[in-house]
């Protein structure tokens, strides 16, 4: 992975500039630096730069985030970019793999961004999708980021409809358009999430569902 992104070109999505530190910033959008690391999420993936205009799109259409997660956070670029859109939210940030602890803690640090359990501060967890005690007892989450692949998108429906409370926003990627997209999308509905909005980028589906309301 490192090697891929070495010198990579700087990204435009939606409102986010993100680019290696070989680049200078962007003043006039949300900016962040991110080195070529181990870590997938440095917003080069047509998934991960999409979710970035997914969150953007949902911030212009008033959706209001007070607690925010990001399963499979890789670098920890998309919860960032959450707390700057929400900068009072409550940030969880996960994976499954322990490598990431220091990524996302370096880019938390290069990108001003602070580590801590209260508001408008990140927390970063080790996780094998929603099976942790602090990943549960920080929810429920109104704002659940997870990019990821389509066959534990699947798996992780129910688990999402206990973290999400009704009205919450799922934002989900790391699916191809066509079969796996239809997949996610049926597993999402018995759990009870409807469409909100899509992107496609490339062969990739980015979803944006909502919680079902109780009636």
């Amino acid at each position: 992975m490192t090697l891929s992104q070495h010198n990579a070109p700087p990204i435009r999505a939606g409102r986010f500039h993100v680019h290696t530190p070989d680049y200078p910033a962007d003043p006039d959008l949300i900016d962040f630096v991110i080195p070529a690391s181990q870590a997938f999420g440095t917003g080069q993936h047509k998934t991960t730069a999409g979710c970035l205009e997914m969150l953007g799109h949902m911030k212009a259409s008033g959706v209001i985030a007070r607690n925010v997660a990001d399963i499979g956070t890789g670098t920890g670029l998309l919860g960032f970019a959450a707390l700057a859109l929400w900068p009072r939210a409550l940030c969880t940030l996960t994976d499954i793999d322990a490598v990431c602890v220091g990524v996302v803690e370096e880019n938390a640090r290069l990108n001003a961004v602070p580590m801590g359990g209260g508001a408008g501060e990140a927390v970063m967890i080790v996780a094998d999708g929603m099976d942790d005690p602090l990943l549960q007892l920080r929810g429920p989450y109104d704002l659940l980021i997870a990019n990821i692949l389509a066959g534990p998108l699947v798996s992780l429906a129910p688990d999402f409809a206990k973290a999400v409370p009704p009205g919450g926003s799922l934002l989900l990627a790391g699916l191809l358009a066509g079969e796996q997209e239809a997949a996610v999308k049926r597993a999402m509905h018995r759990a009870g999430f409807r469409m909100a909005a899509r992107l496609q980028r490339g062969d990739w589906a980015i979803l944006w569902l909502r919680r079902r309301r109780v009636r």
